[in-house]
């Protein structure tokens, strides 16, 4: 059997416009994982566990908030955290989100809208991993919808008196402070709310099929009461959480894509060792086929992420684009997922092989931080001028 004449995971050769500090992070955090994680992810889906054991090696590589700039956060560039998103992602979606929650959501709403107090208490904790921060936007009745969110934080002299349910709030059962987002009669502002206030309670949502090596969790706020310290002071308005969650998205583009190339990866190396007929399936045209189909998809899907990162870092990406990387780059990565699956066979329904793990995870990627749909009608939006969007 002749060898491949190139890298089928980079048909287009996109590792050679990496600059040195770009490929030696991106060969940094896949090597960590490599060792201590990916062995594990098995039987962390199998469990419905999440490791967090290895939270505290997380902030020690410096991948919490690693965009970030001061407060202990490493302050690299946007590809390169996309980068390593790519290679989170790559082993396991669950892990991925953990570090995207921390960073993009957490530790960017503080990092954005707080007061010096407060990113000065709360960064270089949540950067090291000593401590976990989640974000409390989306609730049972509203998840597309949060303008219309239910939540409410009321005045009471100098404090604010807190009542509403938040759903489907990934780390929220482990956080040590969770930014909650509530209506007001000034209008929706965000608030931190350290593990232990009273009236702030949490339940984990057992019985997931996807997202299982990781923590998804309903919080509930019943009269908890906070000094007016507790209020982001530069959030005003629903901006402020869209803003976080753009963050959020773009990590997201990136990690799509090294959920997808590890599907490919697998479903190659099986294909070219797996023998029937007397020849590998690798062989046979029909394989091939579905091989050429994946891999063309993961590389233009990478050229994407990588397009949208060098106009993030030049600060000049739009939401809307965002929106085209997200719902193009998850689409397609869950494809890949499921026709890798189809060469694997029924080896291909164990979590011994990655690719139906990827599948079913992708599922909830595809749906959280903006469904398919709204992503859709984004782009629509900036294609037409006119907006799709109820009232």
């Amino acid at each position: 059997m002749n060898a491949p004449l190139t890298n089928p995971l980079d048909l287009l050769d996109l590792g050679s416009t990496l600059s040195e500090t770009e490929r030696d992070i991106q060969r940094t955090v896949a090597a960590f994982l490599t060792d201590r994680v990916r062995p594990s992810v098995p039987k962390w889906f199998d469990d419905g566990a999440f490791p967090r054991e290895i939270v505290p090696e997380l902030g020690k590589l410096g991948l919490l908030g690693m965009h970030l700039e001061g407060y202990g956060c490493a302050g690299t560039s946007a590809v390169e955290y996309g980068l390593a998103c790519m290679e989170l992602e790559a082993v396991d979606s669950g892990l991925r989100s953990f570090v995207s929650v921390q960073g993009s959501l957490s530790m960017f709403s503080i990092h954005r809208f707080g007061s010096e107090e407060q990113k000065q208490h709360w960064l270089p904790q949540l950067a090291a991993g000593e401590a976990i921060g989640c974000f409390g936007l989306t609730e049972p009745d509203h998840g597309s919808d949060p303008a219309h969110m239910r939540t409410r934080a009321v005045r009471d002299g100098g404090d604010w008196v807190l009542d509403g349910t938040k759903m489907w709030i990934t780390n929220g059962s482990i956080a040590d402070v969770a930014t909650i987002w509530a209506r007001t009669e000034e209008g929706i502002r965000g608030f931190l709310v350290p593990r232990g206030t009273p009236g702030f309670s949490t339940r984990d949502i057992k019985n997931k099929l996807s997202l299982r090596a990781s923590v998804t969790s309903e919080l509930v706020l019943d009269g908890v009461r906070l000094p007016d310290s507790a209020r982001l002071p530069l959030a005003d308005g629903l901006r402020a959480p869209l803003t976080c969650l753009n963050e959020a998205r773009f990590g997201i583009l990136f990690g799509a894509v090294g959920a997808a190339r590890d599907c490919l990866r697998t479903a190659i190396e099986y294909a070219t060792t797996r023998v029937q007929f007397d020849r590998p399936i690798g062989a046979f045209q029909l394989t091939q086929q579905k091989l050429t189909d994946r891999a063309l998809s993961v590389n233009t899907s990478a050229l994407l992420a990588l397009h949208l990162g060098r106009l993030k870092d030049a600060g000049v990406l739009r939401p809307e684009q965002v929106s085209v990387g997200k719902l193009n780059n998850v689409r397609e990565a869950i494809t890949t997922a499921r026709e890798c699956r189809t060469i694997l066979g029924g080896s291909g329904i164990t979590t011994e092989y990655s690719p139906l793990r990827h599948a079913v995870n992708l599922e909830s990627v595809l749906t959280y931080e903006g469904t398919s749909e709204i992503h859709l009608l984004t782009v629509g939006k900036a294609l037409t001028g006119l907006s799709a969007f109820a009232g």
